[in-house]
């Protein structure tokens, strides 16, 4: 019974630490995704043509080896259309911002499994998150073999860039790592009982709100992949209307017609605005909804989802009016991240509303 109950105080007292634990995987998550953005931005993604898992963490050391990179890359379509006669130096340059991503994903994955394995060593983990946890690390490695997946589609044939719906799976994966690694530490910094006891005083309503709100987010977030995918952010840089009109010129001349949607660069942009406008509207109509809420803490968190929707279409049309520079589209895109997650914690605390502490004069 001694020993149970040890046991029962370890895993208690292991939320407060594994939660600190995943804040640090959350926070390397989204460096990752600024320096993959970076990496998009710089088109960098495609100067390391090999995925080596493990050998690859150690970069060229001497000249021999820096010519038989370049040398790889000089057979790839992007250098041959886009960056013929490019300088050995110039290739370091894109050389080591994709060095950096995959390493800061190296990076990840080993500060997760040192992580797990330490606190599934001490038998520390609650009842019911080994499952989670291992879940993380699983999707982790998924994520880099879709990241591979991604730079292989700009090997071979006449691409000089990925292909842009596989980096809007690419970055979906990554939001959704994220997102969940945020859920889980809203959950392990408040105890077990407390969560079952604000789960009684739920608000369904809002719980519904936050459902909607996330989707239509984790949409907006794929299309902004599409855009960042076909460079359609420099394509149209003027705003509310695209050349002086509502709907862009052409927006089905590909063929075929679904073709458009992923590589049509007004359609595509297009349908980033105006899913943008519908995420404005949905905010707004749902934190019309939170105001009739009793809990002070849930209506904040409704309060700063809208806030932040207001702040990130702001600089959605920064962007595009400026044609996309790097430090405006990396700005927006830790935008959305800030945005998905504040949504996230809206959608938690209508699920498990906090206490309200009614003070005495």
């Amino acid at each position: 019974t001694t020993a149970a109950g040890t046991l029962r105080a370890r895993r208690a007292s292991a939320r407060g630490a594994i939660a600190v634990w995943l804040m640090v995987l959350f926070a390397l998550v989204v460096a990752m995704i600024a320096v993959g953005g970076l990496t998009r931005l710089t088109d960098s993604g495609l100067s390391i043509t090999e995925w080596r898992p493990l050998t690859g963490a150690v970069p060229p050391l001497d000249a021999a080896a820096w010519e038989a990179e370049f040398e790889k890359y000089r057979a790839i379509p992007q250098y041959e259309l886009v960056n013929e006669g490019m300088t050995l130096a110039e290739f370091k340059v894109i050389y080591w911002w994709e060095w950096g991503h995959r390493q800061l994903g190296r990076v990840i994955g080993l500060v997760w499994a040192l992580g797990f394995a330490w606190f599934l060593i001490r038998r520390a983990i609650p009842p019911g998150w080994t499952g989670r946890l291992l879940g993380l690390g699983v999707l982790g490695g998924l994520q880099g073999a879709i990241g591979w997946w991604m730079v292989a589609s700009g090997l071979t044939g006449t691409m000089t860039s990925v292909a842009s719906y596989r980096l809007a799976i690419h970055l979906g994966l990554a939001f959704a790592i994220l997102g969940l690694i945020a859920w889980y530490v809203f959950a392990l910094r408040r105890s077990e009982a407390d969560l079952l006891q604000a789960r009684r005083r739920r608000v369904p309503a809002l719980m519904r709100w936050g459902t909607v709100l996330a989707t239509v987010a984790f949409a907006q977030i794929l299309l902004g992949a599409l855009v960042a995918g076909i460079d359609a952010g420099r394509s149209f840089i003027d705003w509310p209307l695209m050349e002086g009109q509502i709907v862009p010129p052409e927006p089905l001349a590909i063929e075929p017609v679904w073709r458009n949607f992923f590589e049509n660069a007004g359609l595509v942009q297009f349908n980033h605005r105006l899913l943008g406008y519908i995420l404005l509207v949905l905010a707004v109509v749902a934190w019309i909804a939170s105001r009739r809420a009793t809990s002070k803490g849930l209506r904040f968190a409704f309060d700063s989802v809208v806030g932040m929707v207001l702040i990130q279409s702001a600089l959605g049309v920064f962007t595009v009016w400026n044609a996309a520079p790097w430090h405006i589209a990396i700005a927006h895109q830790l935008g959305a991240v800030l945005l998905f997650v504040l949504i996230l914690r809206a959608r938690f605390l209508a699920l498990y509303p906090p206490e309200e502490r009614i003070a005495r004069a």
